[in-house]
């Protein structure tokens, strides 16, 4: 049997039947069908993502080296599940109500949303991932080469660096295909989760399927099974209580610290209360991946030759008795333990090195400031695919440099110590409000160095990257800084070694330096929030801004967000605080939840700067002052009191403000208003009178001259009573006395008059207009439309100071109704502004054309008679109105229905 080649037919259907899978539940998640995407059984699966090839495969390989050694690795996430599950709902709702998007997000956020922390935490998380992902490189290309082995139909093998090259580049096709779909890392990556969870029941059927094969096959039972494993060296117990007890702490604080562990268990929960079905549903998952460990190891190391490896038993065991389709299961379910955890691993280490260090420093060299151009969301997008593609390549790299020779439990280890470095500063930034950033940065550095110095570079090996002079002697000389026998340290583990001084010194160093230095106003601010998480998450921060930024984080939004999205927050945020259109007051709730939305998409210490930018920098309130000083309930209730009635007072008297500058604005164009009425009316009355004048008193004039005369009567008289007339209709429209002409129409044909009526298009003035949706029929009084339309054109016509002015009039049908926009090319309207032009007597401008001011306030009150809305829309590249007509007032083109 050609074992190999089915085995790549295999894998090929495998990964084909996972994209399926993925395609299906994004395509569900999004038509608001995956409530089944959001159970806690998902969730609990998803976390088997910590149960990677070294699990499946290094487990049994650990048993058969160091007995029950292997149990530790089981034993670290129970006790956290069982004995640290109010610490995970902690995490969980700090990440739900801070909009956390990774481990970095989360600790550089508590410390004062210091993006140097979260480039620090980022360059560690990808140098401790890198191992990780040469594990399960290595696992992969292990078990491929033993098929190839035992496959006598194979002319030639294949090689280790070319598989494990054609491994990482489909996982990584992979992962950006379905991990960088939306730019909100906030947003739930439904397929990958489904994925996960899919394969968790893969690899726990396949070990499961390789055990009672062992058991019931090849032992003879379950008798037979531990007569065996009592006559094994590895029934002994010679475990050293140092180290079993520091493995044990050192896969607690990696389960907590993995990037991966943080991103399915905080950033992709749905619901918090899935917890308490992940508290006793996870460990009894990781107690039925452990159950065959030991038996196999006992069977494998009893009928395999010699010198077999031992992470390669749950393999070999089924080749050697000629069980080809239950040993592609095995590879099947090692293959879904290690391509789950490089692909979230990827997702979430590539979102930290985009959010942190890609998207600062092209802010930085775009000029330092928030308000760019172009689209942001393209670059987050890139800078994620390619960070997914690099971080792939390193642990590729380092299965190249280290030669892929180490066990997989140690390789496993090594990671496991880089990243258990967070944490002191993820525990004390949870629990400790006097912890600051200067004991963050500084204990995370230290424990980071001794990490990379006594344990990560010796894993490549002696003389690799550190000469064996530097193991024998100490660098320089000095035998007390021997990589392995650090501080005279002689005769220990050397990873118990490297923990303990790294963990050590990093907590040392990190509660001194806190308690050494005074946090920064904003970093208790943010203890406070952390730590007081369940009472005061929702306390808003001590943002300030005033109006005229508004319009300035519209356009910065819409970069980041994307129009349709920055928009609808914006209008929806101004709807609750009871103004029209698109521009909310600048409050802190509202600064607080547009900082939460940004941080989805490029994450909290960047959408914090950014904010800061335009707004000009957060403040620190009274209330946070004194809850700062204080730690009682009742000062701090208090406290919150006198600052609600303060900022409440404070947002009153800028209304005020502003409701004054309003009328003052008002009371002078009104004043204009009627200077300019007095001379409109005046102008033709004055022409009247003298012209009727000299028809009465002048004798002998000729036929010719009196007509002259009577027509220039005839003409100022008709000035007159049309100035008259909008007067009129604006009185009669106010007061509701007008009586609406219904009748339908088509909308293209009600444009076209409009057009035609308001001067055409000209050489000078071009009309552009897009959208299948003027075929639509409008049930309405079309002749006060036609109206609207004929002042939003005219005045684009009279207003535009673009040097070849164009108005674009585009018409779609949404869901609130049918949404027709007119936007030209010029300057657009000022923002002090933009508050009054729909007020009787306003002018938008001076320079062109004169008038009464009283066309934009005719069209508003024509649009609420018609129980429809004309706004204006800010942000756009000129004047941009929106006319907006209720649905039901719609309808299907006639010949659709016929």
């Amino acid at each position: 049997m050609a074992t190999l080649n089915v085995l790549v037919l295999v894998c090929l259907l495998y990964v084909a039947f996972l994209f399926a899978v993925a395609f299906g539940a994004d395509r569900a998640a999004r038509r608001g069908r995956g409530t089944w995407l959001r159970s806690p059984v998902v969730y609990t699966l998803s976390l088997s993502i910590y149960c990677t090839a070294w699990t499946f495969y290094g487990a049994v390989g650990s048993a058969a080296r160091s007995g029950l050694e292997f149990l530790t690795i089981y034993l670290g996430p129970t006790l956290v599940m069982i004995g640290w599950w109010w610490t995970l709902r902690k995490m969980v709702r700090v990440g739900r109500s801070q909009r956390i998007t990774s481990i970095a997000d989360l600790i550089s956020s508590r410390y004062g949303k210091s993006n140097l922390l979260a480039v620090m935490v980022t360059l560690l998380a990808v140098i401790g991932t890198t191992p990780y992902i040469a594990l399960q490189l290595q696992s992969v290309t292990l078990s491929f080469s033993t098929f190839a082995a035992h496959d006598a139909s194979a002319a030639e093998l294949p090689t280790l660096q070319s598989t494990a090259f054609w491994v990482a580049l489909g996982l990584a096709l992979f992962t950006i295909l379905f991990g960088t779909r939306n730019l909100d890392a906030n947003e739930r990556h439904h397929g990958v989760v489904m994925a996960i969870a899919v394969e968790a029941v893969v690899k726990l059927a396949a070990l499961l399927a390789v055990g009672i094969f062992v058991v019931w096959g090849l032992a003879g039972g379950i008798g037979p099974t531990l007569d065996r494993i009592d006559a094994s060296p590895i029934a002994t117990w010679d475990q050293s209580g140092g180290r079993w007890i520091g493995l044990t702490m050192l896969s607690a604080a990696a389960f907590l610290c993995l990037p991966r562990m943080f991103q399915v268990m905080v950033v992709e929960n749905e619901d918090e209360d899935h917890l308490r079905t992940a508290a006793w549903a996870f460990p009894g998952y990781l107690m039925l991946m452990s159950l065959f460990v030991v038996p196999i190891a006992v069977v494998g190391l009893d009928i395999l030759p010699p010198g077999s490896n031992p992470d390669m038993f749950v393999l070999t065991l089924p080749l050697q008795e000629g069980r080809d389709w239950l040993a592609i299961l095995s590879f099947i379910g090692g293959f879904s333990s290690a391509t789950s955890m490089v692909i979230v691993a990827a997702i979430a280490v590539s979102t930290m090195v985009s959010n942190h260090v890609v998207m600062p420093v092209w802010l930085w060299s775009t000029g330092g400031t928030a308000m760019i151009s172009g689209d942001v969301r393209h670059v987050a997008l890139l800078a994620r695919r390619l960070s997914i593609g690099g971080i792939v390549l390193l642990g590729y790299l380092y299965f190249q440099i280290s030669g892929g020779g180490t066990a997989l439990a140690a390789i496993g280890l090594v990671s496991f110590a880089g990243v258990a470095q967070f944490l002191p500063a993820l525990l004390g930034g949870l629990f400790w409000r006097g912890a600051n950033r200067t004991g963050a940065l500084a204990g995370l550095g230290v424990g980071a160095t001794i990490w990379l110095y006594c344990l990560f570079l010796p894993s490549f090996g002696p003389s690799m990257i550190l000469p064996q002079s530097v193991f024998d002697h100490g660098p320089f000389g000095l035998g007390w800084l021997r990589p392995q026998a650090l501080f005279g340290a002689v005769g220990m583990d050397p990873l118990v070694h490297a923990v303990m001084w790294s963990m050590m010194l990093n907590t040392a160093v990190f509660v001194m330096v806190s308690v050494m230095t005074f946090p920064r106003p904003v970093e208790r601010l943010q203890g406070a929030q952390f730590v007081n998480v369940f009472q005061h998450s929702g306390t808003a921060p001590g943002w300030s801004g005033g109006l005229a930024q508004s319009e300035d984080l519209l356009i910065m939004s819409q970069r980041i967000m994307g129009a349709a999205q920055a928009q609808a927050l914006f209008s929806s945020a101004a709807k609750r605080q009871g103004l029209a259109g698109y521009l909310p007051e600048p409050t802190p709730e509202f600064l607080q939840e547009l900082e939460r939305e940004l941080s989805g998409s490029v994450g909290a210490a960047t959408a914090h700067a950014m904010i800061s930018q335009i707004v000009g920098g957060a403040t620190v309130s009274v209330e946070d002052l004194m809850a700062v000083a204080d730690e009682t309930a009742q000062i701090m209730e208090y406290s919150s009191q006198l600052e609600a009635k303060t900022q409440e007072q404070e947002r009153t008297a800028r209304q005020l403000r502003e409701a004054y500058q309003k009328l003052t604005q008002l009371s002078v164009q009104k004043d204009a208003f009627l200077s300019q009425i007095s001379h409109e009316l005046r102008t033709p009355m004055t022409s009247i009178r003298a012209f009727s004048e000299i028809l009465r008193d002048t004798e002998g004039l000729s036929s010719e001259e009196k007509g002259k005369y009577a027509t220039i009567i005839h003409d100022e008289a008709i000035r007159l009573t049309r100035l008259l007339d909008d007067l009129l209709d604006l009185s009669v429209l106010e007061h509701g006395q007008v009586v609406l002409n219904i009748h339908s129409g088509r909308l293209r044909d009600l444009l076209d008059r409009a057009v035609g009526a308001a001067g055409g298009e000209t050489d000078a003035f071009k009309i552009e207009r897009h959208g299948s949706e003027e075929e639509l029929w409008l049930t309405t009084d079309l002749d006060r439309l036609a109206q609207v339309f004929i002042n939003l054109i005219s005045n684009a016509r009279k207003y535009c100071d673009a040097g070849k002015p164009v108005l674009t009039i585009t018409a779609k049908l949404e869901t609130a109704g049918l949404v027709i926009d007119f936007t030209d090319n010029g300057s657009g309207i000022p923002t002090d502004q933009q508050s009054v032009i729909f007020e009787k007597f306003s002018r938008i401008g001076h320079t062109k054309a004169g008038g009464a001011g009283l066309g934009l306030a005719i069209c508003r009150e024509i649009m609420a008679r018609l129980r429809g809305e004309i706004i204006y829309l800010p942000g756009q590249s000129g004047a941009a109105f929106r006319v907006i007509l209720p649905s039901e007032t719609v309808s299907v083109p006639h010949a659709a229905s016929a």
